[in-house]
């Protein structure tokens, strides 16, 4: 019987690596390999035509000293501070007013997602007429004369605003799943309580949404880290104001593509691992004083 119970056991075992099979492939052929060869092509000159040179820390040592690097490793963070907390915040709002009772949800809930279903490049373009400084709606609504994508002192701005807009329906859906898990027999107590609504907000629906919450700045900061497709879009190259905006990303295209220097290009990606993993390991750290996991 136990042979038996055990020939079961391992036949049932051997199907779950068989269904496990395609997804591990598929993280072995299209992350793990390709991250391996970027970091070896870190350590090398690209000789052209497949070929490479072994230079050891050379390329580190170029983007190290190179102030085009600094500056593009401030813009990316920046530009994560001005998108992550206002994104953070608008999605929770967006979130708790579909929450609550109002007619037509779904329909609000449909219209907030549609952003992330547009095509990209069809967005940046609405939103480059836009901030158009000569006929830009924005300037002819508020009578200014901006130059919101050519000004240095305005184009992260214009960046910041399009990647927050693009993501505040995603993120709230998000949040919003978390919101619909909370019982409402917290909040009927805290009525029967007195409690008001922002202590409502403060002590029953942030420390019973912040597991969603932190999900969601996690995915968040990890994509603003990583943004290149918005600034490229939004920013030609031949933009006085590129340099102002140039994020990590677009530094390793720009080397990688442009310049034809692949090594340069994948240090700078491995710069930016390191980096998504420092701030994700701290968030980590920090989730402990402010998630609460407790139902």
């Amino acid at each position: 019987m136990n042979q038996k119970l055990s020939a079961a056991a391992k036949r049932e075992q051997n199907w779950g690596y068989i269904m496990v099979a395609p997804t591990i492939i598929g993280l072995i052929v299209l992350n793990l390999w390709p991250f391996i060869q970027t970091l070896y092509t870190s350590f090398c000159e690209h000789l052209g035509f497949g070929h490479y040179r072994f230079i050891g820390l050379g390329n580190y040592a170029t983007i190290f000293q190179s102030s085009e690097f600094w500056k593009a490793t401030w813009n990316t963070i920046l530009f994560c501070i001005l998108t992550v907390p206002v994104g953070l915040f608008l999605s929770l709002l967006v979130a708790m007013l579909l929450n609550a009772k109002i007619k037509g949800k779904g329909a609000f809930r449909t219209i907030f997602f549609l952003p992330m279903v547009c095509a990209p490049a069809a967005v940046t373009m609405v939103w480059r007429w836009i901030f158009n400084g000569e006929y830009g709606i924005l300037n002819q609504v508020f009578g200014t004369n901006i130059n919101w994508i050519t000004d240095s002192k305005f184009v992260m701005i214009a960046c910041a605003i399009v990647a927050i807009w693009s993501n505040i329906g995603y993120d709230a859906v998000l949040l919003l799943s978390g919101l619909q898990n909370i019982s409402k027999s917290y909040y009927e107590a805290a009525d029967i309580d007195g409690a008001g609504k922002v202590t409502q907000f403060l002590h029953i629906t942030l420390p019973m949404v912040s597991p969603t919450l932190f999900v969601v700045m996690i995915m968040r900061l990890m994509a603003s880290i990583k943004v290149y497709d918005l600034i490229f879009m939004m920013v030609e190259e031949t933009n006085p104001a590129v340099t102002s905006v140039q994020s990590l990303m677009y530094l390793f295209y720009r080397e990688s593509f442009v310049a034809g220097s692949r090594g340069t290009g994948s240090a700078i990606v491995i710069w930016t691992v390191l980096l998504i993993g420092l701030i994700t390991v701290v968030q980590f750290i920090g989730q402990k004083k402010w998630v609460n996991y407790d139902v």
